[in-house]
């Protein structure tokens, strides 16, 4: 066997001619002398495990979202401050306009967040603004509002224009128009620029709290979260439920600090609480 081994051949290819048919020296010989293919075979090479993943190449609308977001959080000094406001006049409304007849019964929460902000925003000037280099920022006298959007490309904003000057259900109506010609790949790319401002909304999937990424060159970004039951203590002392919907808001710290953001924020968390008075003004 050491011989074998030797001489890199493989015993059991030998005839054994020995007692019982053992192998013995000779046959070993025998079988070097042969020239017989009886080297030892390495190991077979295991066969490749079945891929259990997939590489996936990004699309148009990823590459676009990827620059963006990098180019943000690379270039921006980003903070997100976290507020919620008693939705109890909200759902009130929208309650009141559900049974009613399209579009007026399709108006939605989100509606009224994003008229609350057309109509206050341009309280806080930093806010409805573009950085356009280092030193220079560029307030708009009009709010153009963009709306991130959920589509099967991937995530789109379009932008509703002088969105401060629109009724409620002016807003509504356009949002819903953009949002489908986005969802079915049909939105202009005139509608795909141009905001002074972005919210996006989350709220529907549970989302209590986010920190939503501005979209350069705008200054501001505001998330909209979902509703929960939190407590407050009412003017005679007893405790009472209401419905709580938690916004978050990010901004450029390099062109606002957070004392105008918070002062903002406190404005439209107010003016979302009384929204009836806001559609009165």
């Amino acid at each position: 066997m050491a011989k074998a081994v030797a001489n890199n051949v493989n015993p059991a290819l030998a005839t054994g001619t020995g007692p019982n048919g053992r192998i013995i020296e000779r046959d070993i010989d025998k079988l070097i002398a042969s020239g017989a293919a009886a080297a030892y075979a390495a190991p077979a090479a295991a066969a490749p495990a079945a891929a259990d993943f997939e590489d996936v190449k990004w699309s148009p609308v990823r590459k676009a979202t990827a620059k963006s977001m990098t180019k943000s959080l690379s270039t921006m000094a980003q903070l997100t401050q976290q507020y919620s406001f008693d939705a109890t006049q909200i759902q009130a409304y929208r309650a009141m306009l559900k049974p009613l007849d399209a579009p007026m019964g399709k108006v939605s929460l989100n509606d009224m967040v994003m008229f609350a902000v057309a109509k206050t925003i341009k309280s806080c000037p930093d806010l409805n603004a573009n950085v356009l280099e280092e030193n220079i920022v560029r307030h708009f006298n009009t709010v153009n509002l963009g709306f991130a959007c959920d589509t099967p490309r991937g995530l789109i904003v379009p932008t509703i224009f002088n969105a401060d000057q629109m009724t409620l259900l002016e807003l509504s109506m356009e949002a819903k128009r953009l949002a489908a010609e986005a969802r079915e790949g049909k939105l202009s790319p005139d509608y795909m620029s141009g905001a002074t401002f972005t919210i996006s909304n989350i709220g529907s999937f549970g989302c209590e709290a986010f920190t939503p990424v501005i979209n350069p060159p705008q200054t501001g970004i505001l998330g909209v979260c979902n509703i929960q039951t939190k407590i407050k203590s009412a003017k005679d002392g007893v405790i009472e439920t209401y419905p709580a919907m938690g916004l978050s808001l990010t901004f450029d710290h390099r062109v606002i600090d957070g004392a105008p953001a918070a002062r903002y924020m406190s404005e439209l968390c107010k003016s979302l609480e009384n929204f009836m008075t806001l559609l009165a003004k």
